[in-house]
């Protein structure tokens, strides 16, 4: 089935707007990681970063689209273990969400540390291009870890065999094309709403934690880490997620109710003349 024909199918159209709309929802983690990484560099350097960062993270994640099968096996175990009260078989992939799960821990902790103590961070030239380049690399490193289950979704989601292969492959790739575009279009509001709001900043920062101890779990439960007979188990993204939006909500509430506090009460003039 050629190209074309294929978006003539509604079922082709159905699984584009799925697949788009679940890399939304996966890459809200880098959204938030982006902007508090490029929070550091100057106001002139910030757009340029997260449009870098997020373009050749889209690059990479259509490079394993098309290498597939290399993503097909990390999946596959290359050691196991076998105790009297520990077993399990690790993977490559395995490895690599667990690598990103402690990055993650560390940014956060770090950065967190940082914040409550008052480091301030100087942009000279030196510095600024050092910190411009780090940014880059951390944010193309996380997508790495995140673009593995980006990859397996859009691979259980689109039917080779319904679309064929290039078939298949333009969905998919539009699909990365279009969330990534959609992205940077909220990336500037979402990081200026966030660096202007210190507490939503440490807000953030939890929600990282908290993402990195999933990962470090999820890559537990991949190698089928057994204590004691007992499997350790991956936790619901589901249950994180609604953690997260109930969080920003309540926060959300005390902004607006904070913003009212801080607004001075202007009185008429003829309580200025009673006073």
């Amino acid at each position: 089935m050629g190209f074309i024909d294929v978006f003539l199918l509604p079922s082709a159209w159905i699984a584009f707007l799925t697949l788009a709309f679940l890399e939304i929802v996966l890459g809200i983690d880098n959204i938030v990681f982006l902007s508090i990484v490029t929070s550091k560099l100057s106001n002139e350097q910030q757009p340029k970063a997260r449009r870098t960062g997020m373009l050749l993270a889209m690059f990479f994640r259509i490079g394993l689209l098309f290498g597939i099968s290399f993503v097909m096996s990390l999946t596959k175990p290359i050691y196991s273990f076998n105790t009297s009260w520990l077993d399990g078989s690790i993977s490559g992939q395995s490895i690599i969400v667990f690598l990103g799960g402690l990055f993650l821990l560390y940014k956060s902790v770090t950065e967190i540390h940082h914040k409550l103590e008052g480091i301030d961070e100087t942009h000279n030239n030196s510095k600024a291009k050092n910190s411009f380049i780090s940014a880059i690399v951390q944010v193309v490193a996380l997508d790495i870890v995140f673009s593995f289950d980006s990859v397996l979704t859009a691979v259980g989601l689109v039917s080779f065999k319904e679309f064929g292969y290039e078939g298949a492959m333009g969905i998919m790739i539009l699909a990365v094309i279009a969330s990534v575009m959609i992205m940077l279009l909220f990336a500037e509001p979402v990081s200026n709403f966030v660096n202007s709001h210190p507490t939503i900043q440490i807000l953030g920062l939890s929600f990282l934690i908290l993402i990195g101890v999933m990962l470090i779990t999820e890559a537990s439960h991949l190698s089928h880490l057994k204590i004691f007979n007992t499997e350790v188990g991956s936790i619901p993204k589901g249950y994180l997620y609604f953690a997260i939006a109930f969080s920003l909500f309540v926060e959300f509430i005390n902004l607006k109710l904070n913003k009212k506090k801080s607004t001075p009460v202007h009185l008429h003039d003829s309580e200025i003349i009673n006073k």
